[in-house]
């Protein structure tokens, strides 16, 4: 089963390309959703989620949709201190998408600064442990984790690895396709190599329109890992005033 969709559907540069322009912004869900069938939460990266908040998300959208939850930044990226109340209140959370049978995993998002350590591999199992059996892929940034053993790793803590398309820079992940667990799952966030590094905004870095050939190219590695995940989730990430609704729209033809 492969779902597609958007890395996030809450942007107010999508009105107009995306939404009409007097629909009333806590309808924006159910108005995506009556096209895709999964969205990346990203909001919860930013501050932990409660389980309220979730169930009237999944109130919105119809039987059969899927969220990813993008794990929170005291997770993954501020981790001076020790917080496993943290884990257990992102946990709880998602108990009302669990219950509709609308949860599709938990998104790990790591900096790029989280290098291939021994003390990062160790944390890596610890994530694992207070996440219980919930599925989960692990988003690296930085290319030294792009090794066999990493991916073995991956297998024995039962998490996938996430694949990406980005811009082909040193330091960054390469277009590989990899499952490491039931799940398979590939971001695009574009090509724009310019502003990758240097941008005054955050989206910056994800301002790029998909060519039909540059997407093409992904077409069989989506379908390797259709094959050996039992489901796969694709998102667009490239949301500038809403070009990743196109690029979802051209995957999903593409595949079909």
């Amino acid at each position: 089963m492969i779902y597609i969709g958007t890395s996030g559907f809450s942007y107010d540069d999508w009105v107009g390309p995306y939404y009409p322009a007097n629909l009333d912004k806590k309808e924006w869900l159910s108005f995506y959703a009556r096209e895709f069938n999964t969205t990346e939460l990203n909001f919860t990266y930013y501050r932990l989620p409660n389980p309220w908040t979730l169930a009237r998300m999944a109130d919105k959208v119809p039987p059969g949709f899927r969220f990813a939850v993008k794990a929170y930044r005291g997770m993954t990226h501020e981790r001076e201190e020790d917080k496993p109340e943290e884990f257990v209140q992102f946990v709880d959370a998602l108990r009302p998408l669990i219950e509709q049978d609308k949860f599709g995993c938990v998104l790990i998002q790591f900096p790029w600064s989280f290098k291939a350590t021994d003390q990062n591999r160790d944390y890596l199992k610890q994530v694992r442990e207070r996440l219980g059996d919930l599925p989960a892929v692990v988003e690296f940034r930085n290319v030294g984790w792009v090794r066999d053993d990493t991916f073995d790793l991956l297998r024995r803590l039962n998490l996938g690895f996430c694949c990406v398309d980005q811009p082909r820079l040193k330091g960054l992940l390469p277009p590989i396709a990899e499952a490491t667990a039931g799940v398979g799952y590939v971001r695009f966030h574009g090509r724009n190599a310019a502003k990758w590094w240097r941008h005054e905004e955050a989206w910056e870095r994800y301002d790029y329109r998909y060519s039909q050939e540059e997407l093409a190219e992904w077409v069989p590695k989506i379908r390797h890992l259709d094959s050996v995940a039992e489901t796969v989730y694709v998102y667009a990430n490239n949301h500038f005033r809403g070009q990743a609704v196109d690029t979802a729209r051209q995957l999903r033809a593409l595949l079909e």
